[in-house]
């Protein structure tokens, strides 16, 4: 119910999981709305093109930046010309940077006055390689983006898409509270996990797509993640001996992707789609609409220090975490099960911000 108190009864035509409609139905009525800056960092990418498309026909972007390294297959100023013709009032500006280039450097004038920055970056994990070698390297390339926010728009959510998201975040935050910065700016982008939930379940039950919407808790990988589907009407229906391949198809769900695509790619479209949902949820909150979605965040919910649930998302970014909630008893037990795996993932976040500073 993003739109709730904008267009009232009409959010039930335009559920959150179905952004492109929602913007094309809801451009003409919100088109007076509070313009706000968004900067997809990686724009130029295979999350980042579809990701800055939903952002630029988004009613409340009044401002785009796609930013991405002068390398990019796809320049950065292609994408932003290309995307500078959609029929949407998003003026839409291109930033190129050289790999070896600091972002705190050179990136002033692209982040500054930001509102969201979203962060599809890093690279993906190669056959065999060690997951403390993928956090070395795609933490410092996070690290490079979201120090320069600290410094040039300390007020911004940011968003980050950068695997591991549950180290990579725990790292980024711990950082940005060094600087004396609100926490609550720095979140996971776990959508991508409630929107494959939202889509099995309506194949299994047939039930209206717009109404499912099951929480998903925990971390962004593998056994970390935990699908509540006791907690949605429709997929509560659903055979008790059915959830458990119900729950491990969302945890495979981005190896079926990779597959599919002959290790050529990953998930990158439905990606983008989830993205974009965090982002409608997070700029609604930024305009005074109170808005919940999951996302993975500092959190006082269970004994770890990050975890992703339910948050409200207000004018200041994250404004509630919200409690778990009753659980079944697979559930329960699931939950007991992926703490540990959690927590050695949280530690090495926690370890790289500890041994690592912003400039």
């Amino acid at each position: 119910a993003i739109f709730a108190q904008v267009v009232g009864s009409r959010t039930r035509e335009c559920p959150p999981n179905l952004p492109i409609v929602c913007s094309q139905a809801l451009s003409g009525e919100m088109a007076q709305a509070a313009g706000f800056k968004v900067c997809v960092v990686g724009g130029a990418g295979g999350i980042g093109q579809p990701l800055s498309l939903l952002m630029a026909m988004d009613p409340l972007v009044s401002e785009l930046c796609v930013y991405d390294l002068t390398l990019a297959m796809v320049p950065a100023a292609g994408v932003a010309a290309d995307l500078s013709h959609i029929n949407s009032r998003a003026k839409v500006s291109a930033y190129a940077f050289d790999k070896d280039d600091k972002a705190i450097d050179k990136a002033e004038e692209c982040l500054t006055g930001c509102h969201l920055v979203l962060v599809p970056a890093g690279v993906p994990r190669k056959p065999g390689q060690d997951r403390k070698d993928l956090l070395g390297i795609n933490a410092g390339i996070a690290k490079n983006i979201v120090e320069a926010c600290a410094k040039f728009c300390p007020d911004a959510v940011i968003g980050l898409i950068v695997n591991p998201v549950n180290s990579v975040v725990p790292a980024m935050c711990e950082m940005w509270k060094k600087k004396g910065l609100n926490p609550a700016k720095i979140c996971g982008v776990t959508s991508l996990d409630i929107l494959r939930a939202n889509k099995f379940v309506y194949e299994l039950t047939g039930a209206p797509i717009g109404g499912i919407e099951i929480p998903v808790i925990g971390g962004h990988a593998g056994t970390t993640i935990l699908p509540l589907f006791s907690q949605d009407k429709a997929a509560a229906t659903i055979a008790a001996d059915k959830i458990p391949e119900l729950d491990k198809n969302v945890q495979d769900a981005g190896t079926v992707v990779v597959s599919a695509k002959g290790g050529k790619g990953s998930a990158t479209l439905s990606m983008a789609c989830a993205a974009s949902r965090f982002a409608k949820a997070v700029l609604a909150g930024l305009n005074g609409t109170d808005t919940v979605e999951c996302a993975y965040v500092m959190s006082s919910i269970t004994e770890l220090p990050y975890f992703a649930s339910k948050v409200t998302f207000g004018k200041e970014g994250v404004k509630e975490v919200h409690p778990i909630g009753e659980l079944s008893v697979y559930e329960k037990e699931r939950l007991a099960g992926l703490m540990a795996t959690l927590k050695e993932e949280i530690d090495a976040g926690l370890e790289y911000a500890a041994a690592n500073e912003f400039a």
